[in-house]
């Protein structure tokens, strides 16, 4: 069987070829999944797509009418899929629902101590042979408080890293997580985690009840020289909201790995033409903030881990097996 992967960019490419090797050909494509490109998937009887696929109502009619069967997603996030629809059409959809969380974790980190510590602009000052320390003042992490929202997998890798920093801990989930709970975090309701803390990292997964989590309301609550990191999903943030409270001068940085928008930006090169996205382009120009391309999860162990997961689910969907991947188990239609 050949198999049709939508967005593989070019690291990913040999990974994936290699996986599939002996098993199945595979057919890599670099465009993602949407209205314009679903009919390519005619004839596949199983694809493979990225987090940003477009797999609306629509796609979804378009796929299975080209006889698209099986739909595996290289991602732990869904929330991009129109599921009621796939169960009617009776695609069989799987993820992976499990993947490296020191990816995302030290990622956030990452982002967290660029803002914290000016280091976007001290490089770019020392590429011009300005070495200046004038702005880029920062601020010991010791003895501060990370409030983590949402304390799973990638969630308990973050705090374990906090709690290296020797950092207070405050946390905020539908569960406590007890391995959270001896690092010494105490869980509090969102509002006193964001009034508490001075680095806030978002690890929860985008759901109705999630989007917006962080709206204005929430960001008023926030230490004006607070540091928010979101590495989650761009929806669990109100942008515009934070574009005016940045605007008015609050919050020590901002480090962005996911924007509400994104789907049809990031992963792609915009650098010669005009971004019409006014939000996104403004949010580019604060000093304190950085945005980065969903990449928290681009390391070679958890890219590696995903491609085999997707390898995992294409074989049980030919075998007739269920794990806990598939969040559509194929079925006839009604």
């Amino acid at each position: 069987m050949e198999i049709l992967a939508f967005g593989v960019q070019s690291d990913e490419k040999p990974l994936i070829e290699k996986a599939f090797a002996g098993r199945h050909d595979v057919r890599c494509l670099d465009v993602f999944l949407n209205r314009d490109t679903a009919p390519i998937a005619a004839g596949y009887e199983v694809i493979s797509t990225s987090v940003n696929a477009d797999l609306g109502g629509a796609v979804l009619q378009t796929l299975a009418a080209g006889g698209t069967q099986m739909i595996a997603q290289r991602s732990t996030g869904f929330n991009n899929i129109d599921l009621d629809v796939a169960e009617r059409l009776a695609l069989r959809v799987a993820r992976v629902s499990y993947y490296s969380p020191y990816s995302v974790a030290e990622f956030a980190w990452t982002l967290a101590m660029a803002v914290n510590r000016r280091v976007i602009r001290a490089a770019g000052r020392t590429r011009d042979f300005d070495f200046r320390l004038d702005g880029l003042l920062g601020r010991d992490m010791h003895g501060r408080t990370a409030g983590v929202i949402g304390t799973g997998k990638i969630g308990e890798a973050f705090t374990r890293i906090a709690h290296g920093f020797g950092m207070k801990l405050l946390g905020w989930d539908v569960a406590e997580n007890p391995a959270c709970a001896e690092l010494g975090m105490r869980y509090v309701d969102k509002e006193r985690l964001l009034a508490e803390s001075d680095l806030v990292s978002l690890h929860v997964p985008l759901l109705p009840s999630t989007h917006h989590l962080i709206d204005q309301d929430a960001l008023a609550l926030m230490k004006d020289d607070a540091i928010l990191v979101n590495s989650s999903r761009g929806g669990l943030v109100d942008t515009s909201a934070l574009v005016g409270e940045l605007r008015a001068g609050r919050f020590l940085g901002v480090g962005l790995d996911v924007y509400e928008a994104e789907a049809g930006l990031f992963f792609l090169d915009k650098s010669l033409e005009g971004v019409d996205d006014d939000t996104l382009a403004r949010l580019v120009t604060f000093p304190n903030v950085i945005v980065t391309s969903h990449q928290a999860y681009y390391t070679e162990d958890a890219v590696g881990q995903i491609i085999d997961a997707t390898v995992d689910n294409v074989g049980d969907y030919l075998a007739g097996r269920h794990s806990g991947n598939v969040l559509i188990p194929a079925r006839p239609a009604p």
